[in-house]
């Protein structure tokens, strides 16, 4: 049950994708000459208007072939009036950004549900001191709940974090405490120690010394407080994602954790039998995944198409075919090399290391 449902999932957020695509091409009127569920052989299909919406034999995700415009030749064009290629540069701009919009929209509006109708969060419970760390120096022990620190309430673990990186100054901190039930005031002096971050990287950072008890909670968010929820987690899910493409490239990350179709499967799969919840928080964090990499400048990807027609744009006219041809080759090559590196890794990970 839990393949079949991440395989629904990346079906999707894929299908999703090219609904974006296919909306701002009628919105703009571009004939759509295939809307497919699936990909390969044709299990059904029906013609309405223009476009023949089908459905294929592999449900992973679909496509939408536009006219004037074939992926497999770059060079293909088409003079009528209702062609993607006779537009202006900025409206097939935003045909090409529609796709990775619609998955950011769609990971806004998991994440607004999530918030809005009760999602976990770590309690803001010390759940262990190190040793002659600013936190044990200043009294905290075990079992705290850190309610306060200058002023500003914790609510959550996180608000910890962020109350002590935002202060500026080396004053010391403010912090209640509650203890066994009673408030208790403490000072604490934060340092500037080694850390390591979600990369592996060293970094320096203020800390007290403390770390969370597991403890967790479920916090339902009003209306409002929910929209920025789902805005705030879809740009910090945004930024995780480019950064690590960014460090794989700069060989901060190795290959070996660039995962696949597999993984995703597998993940989901687990994430299903979490709960909605669980499965909800994935599959925004899943679609994220797929506008930010389709946003990546690869001739074979929407990020590429746009480069091309962003040239287009600022020197008014397209490259050259040539370039262009190669161009393309080069990014289908490249596309093939990561996908296959990360099926490689998935079949190493899942199947062959112990």
């Amino acid at each position: 049950m839990g393949i079949l449902t991440s395989l629904l999932v990346l079906s999707f957020l894929i299908f999703i994708h090219e609904l974006g695509h296919f909306l701002a091409a009628r919105f703009f009127g571009v004939k759509v000459e295939v809307f497919s569920i699936g990909f390969g052989k044709k299990i059904y299909s029906k013609t309405k208007g223009d476009t023949e919406y089908c459905l294929s034999a592999v449900p992973l995700g679909g496509y939408v072939k536009m006219k004037g415009q074939e992926d497999l030749d770059p060079l293909a064009r088409s003079g009528d009036d209702d062609s993607y290629n006779t537009k202006h540069p900025l409206k097939r701009l935003v045909i090409l950004f529609a796709g990775p919009f619609a998955n950011f929209l769609t990971a806004f509006v998991l994440y607004f549900l999530v918030a809005n109708t009760g999602m976990s969060v770590l309690k803001p419970i010390v759940g262990e001191v190190v040793q002659d760390s600013p936190a044990f120096s200043a009294g905290v022990e075990k079992g705290d709940e850190i309610v306060d620190i200058n002023g500003k309430e914790i609510a959550i673990w996180r608000d910890i974090s962020t109350a002590i990186t935002q202060e500026t100054n080396d004053e010391l901190l403010d912090v209640i405490v509650l203890r066994e039930g009673r408030e208790k005031q403490l000072f604490i002096q934060p340092k500037v120690l080694a850390s390591h971050n979600i990369f592996g990287e060293e970094i320096k950072k203020k800390m007290i010394g403390v770390a969370p008890s597991g403890d967790t909670k479920t916090v339902t968010y009003p209306f409002f407080e929910s929209l920025a929820v789902g805005v705030e987690r879809t740009i910090d899910s945004g930024k995780l994602i480019f950064l690590s493409v960014l460090k794989l490239i700069q060989g901060a990350i190795s290959p070996d954790n660039v995962g696949g179709i597999v993984s995703i499967v597998d993940i989901t799969a687990k994430a299903s039998e979490m709960g909605i919840t669980a499965l909800m928080l994935l599959t925004a964090l899943i679609s994220v995944n797929l506008g930010v990499l389709n946003l990546l400048p690869i001739p074979a990807l929407d990020g590429g198409h746009m480069v091309f027609v962003t040239y287009e744009l600022l020197f008014k006219k397209p490259p050259s075919e040539k370039i262009l041809y190669q161009l393309t080759l080069i990014g289908w090559f490249l596309l093939g090399g990561i996908m296959f590196l990360g099926l490689y890794n998935d079949i190493n990970r899942l199947f062959i290391t112990p």
